[in-house]
């Protein structure tokens, strides 16, 4: 039975299809845990780059997250079987306190932080995961509980950038019974995981729904082909939206947005939405959202009523002011710590600003302007300074190691330092 699953995956013309993305890096990095999904991934991934003349380069990255005891077992297992199939693998651990809210996004920002750090230091330049078709079914069933719109409901695609990386999830389209089926034929014993079956969380119980659902003829493949549509849909939208934005949107050097009530008002409500949901996007630091529907809310909360009092969402302040909507990052804890800029390098700051250093100067460091006096700022800058009081405060500048002020927002005042205000 597992032989005739599994067929199609033996087949080079097929795995030319599913890696034919990842093709042209020159190193790619493979985020294996130890189950079955992960360990196929890995599987695949050899046998499709053992049939190139000038393959990528394969490492293996996996993490104990350190919240359970059999982990460091699975990360032993995944190193070793790695190393049979002669693949570079590195071990990698979330060490430290653990916070007793958030846990789950805490982990997953660790883990992508943690492989990112290995995937530079290895020169991989994509990270392959091995996200497959009923989780891409879960995803759409977990984002149409949540009311979310067009742009949520194309859930997971095969490229995509996460917490900096660039992703690519070749298996998207492949039952995770043929993976399944895949490592079995290897004759691997996969870890598991009993967070899979542990119903406090959300996924979980809606994996236990789908084959009540299959039964009646929403599968996973139903639910795939219909976020495929929702991207497809996505793409048409944004294409829409482009000139919209260009033409309405306004940014300030401190990184605050202005947009006018009136203009956006008489948009159709999907144009609106999506121009709303971009700019909250770039000037909060392109956060995720908590919950899908939010941006939504806040649309039809402005295209209806207008905008009676200040609300924060994204990681953005948005208020009325006058006939137009202000929109500055929000201070507080989600902001970075100073950071160093190292010579003749970069650093994207808060993910909204690129700053460079384009010498060889050592000691310069980027913060956040926090509390400097709007005439201060005025009399540097020589202009009248009409940005709210967030975007000030949230704006990065840039010291050198005797404190002297070399850069601000997205001016700078020294030819060592380049800043850039990242709008895509």
């Amino acid at each position: 039975m597992s032989a005739g699953l599994t067929a199609g995956l033996r087949d080079p013309a097929m795995l030319a299809r599913l890696f034919a993305p990842a093709a042209a890096e020159p190193a790619i990095g493979l985020a294996v845990s130890g189950g079955p999904d992960s360990l196929a991934l890995m599987l695949l991934a050899r046998n499709w780059a053992a049939g190139l003349a000038n393959a990528p380069r394969l490492f293996v990255y996996s993490l104990d997250h350190g919240l359970r005891r059999e982990a460091a077992d699975e990360m032993a297992m995944v190193l070793n079987i790695a190393a049979q199939a002669g693949l570079p693998a590195r071990g990698l651990a979330w060490t430290g306190p653990k916070p007793e809210t958030g846990l789950q996004e805490a982990a997953r920002q660790a883990r992508y932080r943690l492989i990112g750090e290995a995937m530079r230091a290895d020169g991989a330049t994509l990270l392959l995961t091995a996200h497959h078709r009923a989780d891409q079914a879960e995803t759409v069933l977990m984002r149409l509980a949540h009311g979310s719109g067009i742009e949520g409901l194309k859930a997971m695609t095969p490229l995509a950038h996460v917490e900096g990386l660039r992703i690519f999830r070749p298996l998207l389209d492949i039952e995770p019974a043929i993976l399944a089926a895949l490592v079995d034929e290897a004759g691997l014993v996969a870890a598991r995981d009993p967070s899979n079956d542990d119903t406090s969380y959300e996924r979980v119980r809606w994996r236990q729904l789908l084959p009540a659902l299959a039964e009646e003829g929403l599968d996973s493949a139903v639910l795939s082909r219909f976020a495929t549509r929702m991207a497809e849909a996505d793409a048409a939208l944004t294409e829409m939206a482009g000139p919209v934005f260009a033409e309405l949107v306004g940014f300030d050097g401190f990184g605050a947005a202005t947009l006018p009530l009136a203009a956006l008002q008489s948009l159709s409500p999907a144009i609106g939405r999506r121009v709303l949901g971009r700019v909250l996007k770039i000037v909060g630091g392109r956060q995720k959202p908590r919950a899908l529907g939010q941006v939504e809310r806040l649309y039809d909360q402005i295209a209806d009523h207008g905008l009676p009092r200040a609300v924060t969402l994204l990681g953005a302040v948005v208020r009325l002011r006058g006939d137009r909507l202000a929109i500055a990052r929000e201070p507080g804890r989600a902001l970075p710590e100073d950071r160093e800029l190292p010579p003749d390098g970069e650093l994207v700051w808060d993910r909204r600003f690129r700053i460079a250093n384009r010498s060889g100067t050592i000691g310069l460091v980027a913060g956040a302007t926090d509390a400097m006096p709007r005439h201060q700022l005025e009399s540097l800058l020589g202009v009248k300074v009409a940005s709210p009081t967030e975007a000030i405060r949230t704006a990065p500048l840039v010291r050198d190691a005797d404190g002297n002020l070399l850069a601000l927002g997205n001016w700078s005042f020294d030819e060592r330092v380049r800043m850039e205000f990242l709008i895509d």
